[in-house]
Formats: structure tokens, sequence, C-alpha cells
């Protein structure tokens, strides 16, 4: 099955602005699921409740002129509720990995928001995991639930937890598939990379695995422009009245409703015209993210949020403050120490405020991680016209990132560097 391609082989400016943006494309993680014993989205289930299909690749797709293959694959996980499920995800293998010659390692791409159903990894044009090719490294990416075999049901939009657990099951899945295809790898080498959304799903990959997975280590952690403390977050959407993106923020609501089963009327959530629109604008799956915003056509969150949702005050807006708390990754967990995690920010980003970033160092610092272990970035990068902050602070992840993979593998830059610059 073969795909036609949009690029060259040699990577060109106007696909470096793609990759940007697809980067960015995830909104503010506002608000992430809870990860208590009490929670669904972390149920225990008897073991052999947990039974499901063993994972396999059920699409090739190969893109001939990006000299990658593309593996979409099932496999066995949990729903938000915990409960078993098959979810799917991609496997991306650039040619210069074969049976001949092994791969440097494994990359674990959480990718950024989506709302069309054509959107997810497995579904999509792979834009990110394709720029991989030439590193040596093989991709894996989950699709999340709500997306590619689950795209019947609502999508679990920031729930950390299980959009975590879908990223390790994929990862777990995938190094038992590869060997099924000729391939091998560097076992040693992992890096568990997102930007925006993927940054705050990555650092969610992190607390699990450092909870639940002791036998996974991740070489580095490069996450960038994500909530990570999701309350402040929060708190400063409502003081500045501005989401920067509207429709993350009637995502996350809508998600937290299902998923944890809070039973709260829409009508008390959200405003006309957003509140009539719910199901077309937003749960169809049938428009982008920067089609949904145009249609709320306003980023002041007053114009589509309830009084209620903006006091912090209010018994509804405590409820979901409550569960925040419960999932601020800048709190109630333990990272192991040997954790080398990447992490870069723009300061002028109001998408994600600049916070969140230092929080989260700041925790990890306390909690015993090595400041030598930390690689801590911020930019000023303002706003160019039609690049918001938040896509320019993906530009600056992106260097970042790229020159850490190539310190580690000790590799050269496999992507012209002065793409970068002359995109500024």
């Amino acid at each position: 099955m073969k795909r036609n391609i949009f690029c060259e082989t040699r990577i060109r400016k106007n696909w470096l602005w793609l990759l940007v943006a697809v980067m960015a494309l995830s909104g503010p993680a506002v608000l992430t699921s809870c990860s208590s014993d009490d929670d669904p989205a972390t149920e225990q289930l008897p073991e052999e409740e947990k039974q499901l299909p063993e994972a396999r690749i059920y699409e090739t797709v190969r893109y001939d002129k990006e000299k990658t293959t593309a593996y979409n694959f099932e496999y066995p996980s949990t729903d938000p509720f915990g409960k078993p499920v098959t979810l799917s995800g991609t496997i991306t293998v650039g040619d210069e990995v074969n049976a001949e010659s092994p791969a440097r390692g494994l990359l674990l791409y959480n990718h950024f928001t989506v709302y069309r159903a054509d959107q997810c990894p497995s579904k999509g044009d792979l834009d990110v995991q394709k720029a991989v090719t030439g590193s040596g490294l093989i991709t894996v990416s989950a699709d999340y639930y709500g997306f590619g075999v689950t795209e019947d049901k609502q999508q679990a939009y920031c729930i950390a937890a299980a959009n975590a657990q879908a990223s390790v099951d994929a990862l777990l899945a995938a190094k038992k598939l590869l060997p099924t295809l000729g391939l091998q790898w560097d076992d040693n080498v992992l890096f568990n990379v997102g930007y925006s959304q993927g940054g705050q799903t990555s650092m969610g990959v992190v607390r699990l695995i450092d909870q639940k997975y002791p036998d996974l280590h991740i070489t580095w952690t490069m996450a960038g422009g994500g909530s990570y403390d999701i309350p402040e977050t929060y708190r400063q959407m409502i003081a500045s009245d501005t989401s920067g993106m509207p429709s993350t923020v009637i995502s996350v609501l809508l998600a937290y409703n299902e998923y944890f089963q809070l039973g709260i009327p829409r009508e008390q959530i959200f405003k006309e015209p957003v509140l009539s629109h719910i199901d077309e604008w937003v749960l169809s799956k049938k428009y982008s993210r920067s089609e949904i915003d145009d249609k709320v056509g306003s980023l002041s969150v007053s114009q589509f949020a309830t009084p209620a949702m903006l006091d912090l005050n209010s018994s509804l807006s405590q409820r979901y403050m409550e569960a925040l708390e419960k999932d601020n990754l800048c709190k109630g967990w333990h990272p192991r120490s040997e954790n080398h995690i990447l992490l870069v920010h723009n300061t002028k980003d109001i998408t994600v405020p600049v916070e969140n970033t230092e929080n989260l160092r700041r925790y990890l610092l306390e909690q015993g991680v090595p400041e030598g272990n930390i690689s801590y970035h911020v930019s000023n990068m303002g706003k160019l016209p039609n690049r918001p902050a938040h896509e320019m602070g993906a530009v600056f992840f992106a260097i970042h990132a790229i020159e850490k993979v190539c310190e580690c593998l000790d590799i050269k830059v496999w992507i012209d560097p002065n793409l970068f610059v002359n995109a500024l």
C-alpha cells in the first residue's frame, strides 16, 4: 500500500513549518486526569480480566520518497476506566534500519492534540515521525483512546493516566513485534519525546514508568511546552480570561465529565453557541483544532464557559480543581534519581504558561533528581505573523531535542539546523 508523498527526502523550509505546526497543535492541557487509587483511570483489575488479543500488525504503509515504512498495529491496553481494551498505534522505520543494520534505539513519540479521525498516527501523515528517518531510531506512537481502532469512542483528551498508559503499552507491544519484522535495536536506548500536550504526556510516561515499570529505563525524556502544573494553568487561564486554543479547554472539560463520571450537565459548563454545537464541532471528529477554534470564534474563555467555571470559589470549579491537584505532575510522585529530562519552554507562550516548566523543574530537584540530569532551556521568542509564540516554542524545542539525540548517539545532525535559523 502506498500513499502520495508531499515532500522530498531533502528537508525543505516549508516542511519545517509543517513539522512545527503539528507539534504545536496540542493546546494547553488545562485539565488532566486524576491518578489516585479511587480514580477510574487507575482502577486495578484481576489479572484474568486483562486478557486481550496479542499485539498484531494489521497494515503496512510505504513512503518511498522519505524512505520510510510505517507499521500500524493493534495492542492490548486499558481504557480511561482501567478496563481492558485494544488500542492502535504506529511503528515507523527508516530504510537505514534493516535486518543487517540494527537500530540505534527506540523513540517513543507522544503526539500532539488531534480532533479529526484521520489525524492520529495510524491514519495521519506522520510528519514528525518521518523526520526521525536518518537518525537510525525506530519510532513508536500510540493513537490514544478515542482514535484509530477506538475512534467510535469519545477521546480521552488530556487524561494523563490514560494517555501515558496507552503510550507505554504501545512501547511494550512494539518491542514484541519488531523481532517479527526481522529488526533489532539497542535496547539500552529509549527516548521519550513530546511537545505541548505531547510534552505533558511524556512526563506522564515518566511518572507511570517510575511508579509501575521498574524494568523500563528511559535514556532521555524531552518535554516541551506542556501543562505539568495543571492547577496553575487553570488559575492563569481564569485570571487572564484567555485560553489560546479554546477547543482544548472544551475538550478537556468534556473528557473529565465523561470518564471521571462527574455527571455535570453541559449547560452548567458551557454557554451558547458552543453548548448547542459540541457534538458537531468537537465530538464528530470531522474538524481540526484550528477549524474548531474558528467556529468558537473567541479566545476569551468567558465567551464559552459559564461564570461558575470561571469562579474558583464555586462548587463546580472546585470539583475540577480537586481532580487537577490529584494529577499535578509537580506533586504526589517520586521520580527516579537517574532520570534525565530535557525541559524547554517559550516565556512568551500564552497558550501554556512557562510557570508549568519552572514548577516541574523545581519539583524534580526537590525530589532528588540531580541538577545535572535536568537540561533546562527557555526562549523569549515572541510571535511572528501567523506564527504564535507556542509554535515558536516548538521550533526552539525541536532544535534542542535534535541536539540532545545527536549528543547521546554521537552522530551528526541528520536535519540541516540552518533551516531552523532561517525559519525564524
